[in-house]
């Protein structure tokens, strides 16, 4: 196994979709819709305009992508602990079930926090699922208990 990282281009974007869409399934969710069109629209745009960045993990054995990680940069009004308003809002953190516990999330990761820190984030945020805690906390990432949410 040889592992290459590389940021994601609208060549793999059809594969990172159906890693991200394997992802929500895995994670339990039981929506019954079709994604594909709404998140193909998501990423070209947010690729094309900067604010959507993604690395991947590739295995050169194969040239199978086997992890994926992404961040959407938001801006907000700035605030005490970020000035700058920038927000990374983590999101498609996901590796192959047979490729786990060899440390492609933790390099994943390493990359998408650098990529937050170059475009100047405050902070980095995600809801993360039970077993991206243990990943995330060994990061250094720490919960926040003031996060609330209204569905629409």
């Amino acid at each position: 196994m040889n592992i290459i990282y590389k940021k994601l281009t609208d060549k793999e974007l059809d594969i990172f979709i159906k890693m991200r869409i394997n992802q929500l399934c895995e994670e339990g969710v039981t929506e019954d819709i079709d994604l594909i069109p709404e998140l193909t629209n998501y990423y070209n745009r947010h690729m094309a305009d900067g604010t959507f960045i993604s690395w991947l993990a590739v295995d050169t054995d194969n040239g199978k992508i086997v992890g994926t990680s992404g961040i959407s940069i938001v801006e907000k009004p700035p605030y005490f602990s970020c000035p700058t308003g920038r927000i990374a809002l983590l999101s498609s953190m996901f590796t192959d079930k047979s490729y786990r516990r060899k440390g492609i999330a933790t390099a994943l990761l390493s990359r998408i926090v650098n990529e937050a820190k170059e475009q100047k984030c405050g902070t980095i945020q995600i809801t993360a699922s039970d077993t991206g805690v243990l990943l995330y906390s060994s990061f250094g990432f720490e919960k926040n208990n003031n996060f609330m949410q209204y569905k629409l």
